[in-house]
């Protein structure tokens, strides 16, 4: 068994949820609750807590009981027995409606990575940065780039993210007033217990007004919002009276979807990487 090197003193090596996310295992917030809710084992050992440091190149880290090799920092990569640091990869998708954000499924129904081609999913952990419901379609990144995902997905960066929403009746100024003054959305914790959390649209507008008796009135908005929480349009929307129809997210940061068709997926090139990351950069 390889020596210890855990400690919730001293950071000593790596910060365990980092560790996992540069392995591909999740974006860093993802990595944090497999780690709170108990599934991951250092050197034999449960962490269920934060903070945690490992050292990649002695330590054992387990996920549900199964190894994960974790990449070596630059400084440590002349251990050739250790894993090498990981090349990234970085597909954008159009997700179309009923296929689900995850990476796997026990009733088998499609999901995000069924959407890349077989070719970049060889011997790479992709996972996708963020969330859309089944219900959603639209943009979302797939990546085994953990400080990335990171910095897309945790709020102190406040990246921006537009949707366009479809939504039953003709929305108010009052109700829009609403939303952009936000409003306290209920959340279940790792726990069990529930806490309470603001939420609020950065920005929302009403694109268009469709006035039709016969089908019913309804009304395209366009939001954009900084941090997002678990369906939170569709739960603040429908707090104010409005219920969705469709939901799309045209862009993330900088990146729209151009040509990408539903359904469809792209390799990014390095100057979309850079405009992501500078993205982060300038909202931090």
């Amino acid at each position: 068994m390889p020596k210890s090197r855990l400690s919730d003193t001293a950071p000593k090596g790596v910060r365990l949820q980092k560790a996992m996310a540069d392995a591909g295992l999740g974006a860093r917030r993802d990595c944090e609750e497999m780690i709170t809710s108990g599934r991951v084992a250092v050197n034999g050992r449960i962490v269920n807590t934060l903070p945690c440091f490992v050292d990649p190149v002695n330590d054992e880290v387990q996920l549900d009981g199964e190894v994960i090799a974790l990449p070596v920092p630059e400084e440590s990569a002349g251990d050739t027995a250790a894993p090498k640091a990981r090349s990234f990869i970085y597909v954008l998708i159009n997700k179309p409606k009923g296929v689900i954000t995850t990476t796997s499924d026990p009733e088998g129904r499609r999901n995000v990575l069924d959407l890349v081609p077989q070719s970049l999913r060889n011997n790479e952990r992709l996972f996708p940065v963020g969330r859309l419901d089944g219900d959603s379609t639209g943009l979302l990144l797939i990546t085994n780039d953990g400080d990335l995902a990171y910095q897309l997905t945790h709020p102190k960066f406040g990246i921006a993210k537009e949707y366009r929403v479809l939504t039953s009746g003709l929305a108010s100024d009052e109700q829009l007033q609403k939303l952009r003054a936000g409003m306290y959305l209920v959340n279940p914790a790792s726990d069990g217990t529930k806490t309470s959390k603001k939420a609020s649209m950065e920005s929302v507008r009403i694109v268009k007004r469709f006035v039709d008796r016969a089908r019913g009135d309804r009304t395209m908005l366009s939001v954009t919002l900084r941090e997002g929480q678990n369906r939170e349009i569709r739960r603040m929307l429908a707090r104010v009276g409005l219920k969705v129809r469709e939901l799309e997210r045209v862009a993330i940061g900088p990146l729209r979807a151009g040509d990408l068709k539903p359904g469809q997926a792209k390799l990014l090139g390095k100057k979309d990487v850079e405009k992501l990351r500078a993205a982060t950069l300038s909202s931090d």
